[in-house]
This record gives C-alpha cells, sequence and structure tokens, in this order.
C-alpha cells in the first residue's frame, strides 16, 4: 500500500520503550487517511504518530474496512515505489491483487500473509478485484536494518496453519507465538499474529521479554494489561514481560492483531513510501522515481503510475524520539 498524502511528513525516528518490568499501556487512536480520489476507501493509521513511531520495526500500521467497495472505487493503488521496508498485507475478507516490478503477479487473501521486501528500490500496485464486496483487512511495514536495508527484492506468501490457545484462535504470520512458528524470514526479530477471542474469555500468551509490542483491536472491546482498547486502537506495551493476558470484554467473538519486535534502536527517516537515513537519500529516492529508474516496471496494471508529491524544502532537526522535517 501506499502512502497516498499529497504533502506527507518526513520523519526521522527512533523508538523509548519502557524499561521497566510493569506493564504499562499507551493508547495510541488512529487518524483517518482517505486512499485515492473521493469515492475510495479510507484507512485509519495508527502509526507512525507523533506519540510513536515504530513498535520494534513495525513503522506503519493501516487498518481498513470492513467496506462495501461493490459500488465505489475499492481499493485502487497505482505503481508506486518503496525503499528500505518491507511491506506486509493480511486481510480479513475479500481480495486484492498485487503487481510488482519482480514481475510477481499474486492474490492476497484472507489468512494468507503476502510479504514484499523493497530494499534497495521496487514498486507494485494493489487493486481490490471485482470479486470483492466487503474489503476489510490491515496493511504493515516494517523498517529494514542497516545491514539489510539494500537488500534485493524478494516476495513471499505463507498461509499460516490456525493453533488453539486458552479460548483463542491464533494464525502466526510472522515470528513465534502459542507454539508455532512462521517459516518466513526477517530481518530483524518480529512478531506479527491474528487472534479470534473468544467471547469473554481471557487468554495468556508466553512472549519474549526482549520484544515491545503493539495490539491492533479490528472488532470487539480487549482488555490488555488491565486497559480497554476499543475498535481500530493500538495499545503499545514496552519490553520487560514474559506474559502478555488478553480478555475480550465482548458477547461476540473480538479479533485483534499483534505486532512485537525488538526495539529498533536506528535512526531512520520516513517520507512517502521510502526509509532512508537521510533527507538526502529520500530526495534520490524520489528523483530516481521522476525519472523511471532504480524501481522497475509493474506490467498489467491499467493506468498510470502514481506521481511523487514535492519534497519540503526545509529539513527539520528531529525532536525527542521523532521529529518533522518538513
Amino acid at each position: 500500500m501506499s502512502n497516498i498524502e499529497r504533502d506527507p511528513t518526513e520523519l526521522r525516528c527512533g523508538t523509548s520503550g519502557h524499561g521497566d518490568h510493569v506493564p504499562k499501556v499507551d493508547v495510541l487512536s488512529a487518524r483517518d487517511v482517505p486512499l485515492g480520489g473521493p469515492r475510495a476507501m479510507t484507512v485509519r493509521r495508527t502509526l507512525p504518530q507523533r506519540a510513536r513511531t515504530l513498535i520494534g520495526a513495525w513503522c506503519f500500521v493501516d487498518h481498513y474496512g470492513p467496506d462495501d467497495v461493490a459500488d465505489t472505487d475499492g481499493m485502487d493503488v497505482a505503481p508506486h515505489p518503496h525503499t528500505g521496508l518491507q511491506t506486509v498485507s493480511w486481510l480479513f475478507s475479500g481480495e486484492i491483487e498485487h503487481r510488482d516490478s519482480m514481475g510477481s503477479h499474486a492474490l492476497v487473501r484472507p489468512g494468507e500473509l503476502n510479504l514484499m521486501t523493497g530494499g534497495h528500490g521496487i514498486s507494485h500496485s494493489e487493486v481490490s478485484t471485482t470479486r470483492t464486496t466487503i474489503l476489510h483487512g490491515v496493511q504493515l511495514w516494517v523498517a529494514l536494518p542497516e545491514e539489510h536495508r539494500h537488500t534485493g527484492r524478494d516476495f513471499q506468501n505463507y498461509v499460516p496453519s490456525p493453533v488453539r490457545v486458552d479460548g483463542a484462535e491464533v494464525r502466526v504470520f510472522l515470528g513465534t507465538l502459542a507454539g508455532d512458528t512462521s517459516p518466513v524470514r526477517t530481518f530483524t526479530p518480529l512478531l506479527g499474529a491474528e487472534l479470534i477471542l473468544e467471547p469473554r474469555s481471557t487468554t495468556t500468551l508466553d512472549i519474549d521479554t526482549g520484544f515491545e509490542h503493539g495490539l491492533l483491536v479490528d472488532r470487539g472491546d480487549v482488555r490488555i494489561a488491565g486497559t480497554i482498547l476499543h475498535a481500530a486502537e493500538l495499545g503499545y506495551v514496552g519490553t520487560g514481560s514474559g506474559t502478555l493476558t488478553l480478555a475480550n470484554e465482548t458477547d461476540t467473538d473480538a479479533r485483534v492483531v499483534l505486532l512485537g519486535g525488538t526495539p529498533f534502536e536506528e535512526q531512520i527517516v520516513m517520507w512517502w513510501n521510502f526509509i532512508g537515513r537521510s533527507h538526502e537519500e529520500i530526495e534520490e529516492a524520489r528523483q530516481a522515481w521522476v525519472e523511471g529508474s532504480r524501481f522497475g516496471e509493474v506490467h498489467g496494471y491499467d493506468g498510470g503510475r502514481l506521481p511523487a508529491p514535492a519534497l519540503p524544502s526545509v529539513a527539520l532537526k528531529p525532536r525527542g524520539g521523532c521529529a518533522d522535517l518538513g
């Protein structure tokens, strides 16, 4: 998915996890971002924001639907570039057609992980299929560490099997949880999983004490470490805890996405669809997209490329863990 804001903020980002072992939950609310024209869908974005920009290496969380797209434009994101990151697509309902400059042509379906590695540069398009009535899911980005941020392009698909634990059904698409491990390679220690929580159930999960975690609620009211999260809210828990207890406070199933990872200590700059280490790197990537170099071509998409927005004229110095740079 592309960041389609016309005037995207450039961010220089770092983390500042909680150092104690007492779970403390920071509740992050989403902001609405239109994905395209006036008839197109809206996504709810919880990362990045001023209160927090990273959870492990997770640096971008968009949550959308359930939207009836049968009579609207649905999702139609023209070919656009990425650098320094991986995109993680996870659907609850609907279907999305993915094409990229590696030549990959795949369908994103519910319960299937589609992971694309941008590294030095890749481009792709995303379009909801004509078979889709209700589109609903999450689009996530993972920042690549310095050692691997110029890695080659890659695309992977994985279908995790559900596992049961304490009143919950768990699908682990990255990392390890509830005794299940995804075979998909990551460049930093990560966790990504969907959990369906039974009505009024309580689930305790063993987690890595070195991980910080984020819990995104898709539906229901879920209590985590004593704090209630409502639909579309993201709860952050810092490192130090060996268990995480989730309680579904509703009379119907609740659905959540659990993200985690070791704190990402590097400073990164995010702007539009690029992740780099300096304003100059972002500028170089943008110019390469404008010139039609570096990112390859996406074949089969019916339409033109997504134009790059204008860069800010002044680079602002970072303030704390994350600050505007334009």
